[in-house]
């Protein structure tokens, strides 16, 4: 709740909750009696620092412990290792549509160098060496401490830089993927999906679809058959 900026005075009010487990009805009530006088944008950070605490405690489901996800707030803090994209942090740059030639050579040369840096990401995940990733450490502070006299690509360039923890997170674990094409993709399957089918009409309904969706986009991933895998699970309860 302090990571999320929940002032001392509610964090008072709320230690009575403190070290307790609540099912979602029960903390809803007990909330709806602590802000009876408004407080809403409070509350509802609350209750997301609440549901990300009480996830990271849970033993009968694997917790996700690095994350991969564009710039977004609502993925911030849900695991403890948070990498940012690449391909998202790239598109940022392609905003940028200078008319002075000047710049619009600055862009292009800056843009050479971002993708050879990525090209370097790339190879240091086939082969992780403790060396190179210092080095890469190094580069990264050099690329993009750069001073191009654009202003707005300067602004883009020191905004990179911020991230530069949860960019390179990759050379802490080489198993994170640099991006999040992959599940971009399947996002996209299900939006085709509802722009054909339009939306469920019961929430049961909204489960299934999801539920099946996701088997459908993770089989595709590990080239496995949806069909066989379903067929599988449905088996073992016969």
């Amino acid at each position: 709740m302090k990571t999320f900026n929940v002032s001392k005075s509610w964090l008072e009010k709320l230690s009575s909750l403190k070290n307790k487990i609540f099912s979602d009805e029960e903390m809803h009530r007990k909330l709806d009696c602590i802000f009876l006088r408004g407080g809403k944008t409070t509350k509802k950070k609350v209750l997301e620092a609440c549901a990300i605490a009480a996830y990271h405690q849970r033993t009968d489901i694997p917790v996700v412990t690095a994350l991969l996800s564009d710039d977004a707030r609502q993925f911030q803090k849900i695991a403890y290792h948070h990498a940012l994209c690449w391909i998202h942090d790239g598109r940022n740059y392609k905003k940028l549509r200078p008319i002075v030639p000047y710049y619009k050579e600055k862009l292009e040369a800056f843009l050479d160098m971002y993708w050879d840096f990525y090209g370097e990401l790339c190879e240091f995940r086939i082969n992780p060496e403790s060396e190179v990733a210092e080095q890469l450490s190094i580069k990264f502070d050099q690329l993009f401490s750069t001073k191009t006299r654009y202003e707005q690509l300067d602004e883009r360039i020191a905004k990179t830089k911020e991230n530069k923890e949860h960019l390179l997170k990759v050379l802490v674990l080489p198993e994170v993927p640099l991006h999040c094409y992959a599940a971009e993709l399947a996002a996209r399957a299900k939006v085709r999906k509802r722009d054909v089918s339009l939306q469920t009409i019961t929430e049961e309904g909204t489960k299934a679809n999801d539920t099946f969706m996701t088997i459908v986009q993770t089989a595709k991933k590990l080239g496995v058959s949806a069909y066989q895998y379903i067929c599988d699970r449905v088996r073992q309860y016969i």
